[in-house]
């Protein structure tokens, strides 16, 4: 069946840095282009970034802009999101969502001192 499992959160300083995977399974991962979203609780989920299938083309939230980058290696059915120059608003749950519809479970960034 199909899987999308993120990994990489934790607690950081604020100014660090992280790096977001999500391990994709039981598709053909290289077809698809693929996004990370947050969502802090009482919010709606926010689009942050997006790839596409092949990689010629990223696009960013204003709030993220030139502090993270999304990224993917298709031989290894995954999707990164480097998170640069972190803040204490990036403070939230984040998801990875495959074009086909799939999310995963979400994985937790705590930017605090």
């Amino acid at each position: 069946q199909v899987q999308l499992v993120e990994s990489g959160g934790g607690l950081v300083q604020p100014g660090g840095s992280l790096r977001l995977s999500c391990a994709a399974s039981g598709f053909t991962f290289s077809d698809y282009a693929m996004r990370w979203y947050r969502q802090a609780p009482g919010r709606e989920r926010e689009f942050v970034a997006l790839i596409t299938s092949s990689s010629s083309r990223t696009n960013y939230a204003e709030s993220v802009k030139g502090r993270f980058t999304i990224s993917r290696d298709n031989a290894k059915s995954t999707v990164y999101l480097q998170m640069n120059s972190l803040k204490p608003v990036d403070t939230t749950v984040y998801y990875c969502l495959s074009r086909n519809g799939y999310w995963g479970q979400g994985t937790q960034v705590t930017v605090s001192s």
